[in-house]
């Protein structure tokens, strides 16, 4: 099942929706829909998931993802849950405000690409982390890719 959410929100989906609109004929360039989907999708709507996850049910990430089983790290969890709810507000609330897509690209490449980065420097990884690592370096890669082309296009 978390794979299966994983390659929903962040490659089916989001890519769904760039496919979507661009038969839609709206006029906007495949740089903007990238990050415009990619932020909607993989980071709000994924740090939304992830954060309910987080916050209502703690021992799931301490123990599937990080392997810890000690009840005193569910309140750590819950407390990354609060952040993870903040970003993800941040990603899905871009689609209102197209204004908000850049800061979002920004703080959820820097967040997933050292959330990334961390699982892949973790010995032993199990299954449920390398498909954290993989899908976290995955988003940081793509929002870097947008932010480069938004910056370069509009320099």
């Amino acid at each position: 099942m978390y794979l299966a959410i994983i390659l929903l929100l962040m490659l089916v989906l989001p890519l769904g929706s760039i496919v979507a609109e661009m038969a839609l004929g709206t006029g906007a360039d495949l740089v903007f829909l990238i990050g415009k989907w990619f932020v909607f999708w993989g980071m709000g709507l994924r740090l939304l998931v992830a954060s309910l996850k987080q916050i209502f049910n703690p021992a799931f990430t301490a123990e599937t993802i990080f392997g810890i089983t000690d009840h005193k790290a569910q309140s750590l969890v819950q407390e990354i849950g609060f952040g993870n709810l903040s970003l993800g507000m941040l990603g899905v609330l871009s689609i209102v405000e197209p204004r908000w897509i850049v800061p979002a690209a920004i703080t959820g490449s820097l967040f997933y690409g050292l959330a990334g980065i961390k699982h892949l420097l973790e010995p032993g990884r199990n299954r449920s982390r390398n498909i954290a690592m993989i899908s976290d370096l995955w988003l940081a890669l793509v929002l870097l890719f947008y932010l480069s082309a938004t910056f370069f296009q509009n320099a």
